[in-house]
């Protein structure tokens, strides 16, 4: 499916998230949990890799005219997803020893392909 193709941003950012845990379990990451909410924020994918849990958020941009998906990651947006974090940590106490690390998946089209840039450690 071209992600051109879809009209609604909500089908758009689930596709696109789709896409990234696919990338993410064949990159040898493990599903914790999707979509985790709390009042103060939302965190789109939860993983683990090894001993570290990962908090992973998800960009799409069609184009890179007004920057790449990855620069849309505020400061603030970056303080909501630790604060998100450490919430969904003290509420799963098995993950209280593991290390907390926060990627950025940033997906952009490319001809007919999707490009997808991992950042490990983003902030």
């Amino acid at each position: 499916m071209l992600l051109s193709s879809v009209k609604s941003t909500k089908k758009l950012g689930n596709l696109t998230e789709e896409m990234a845990l696919k990338y993410l379990l064949d990159n040898g990451l493990t599903l914790i949990k999707k979509n985790f909410s709390h009042r103060i924020g939302e965190i789109d994918i939860i993983m683990q890799d090894k001993t570290a849990i990962v908090f992973i958020e998800v960009r799409y941009r069609k184009n890179t005219n007004f920057g790449f998906p990855e620069e849309t990651v505020t400061y603030k947006k970056q303080k909501k997803i630790k604060s998100t974090a450490l919430i969904y940590i003290s509420r799963n106490p098995k993950f209280k020893n593991a290390q907390p690390r926060f990627d950025v998946v940033a997906m952009t089209p490319n001809d007919e392909e999707l490009s997808i840039n991992w950042i490990k450690n983003a902030f």
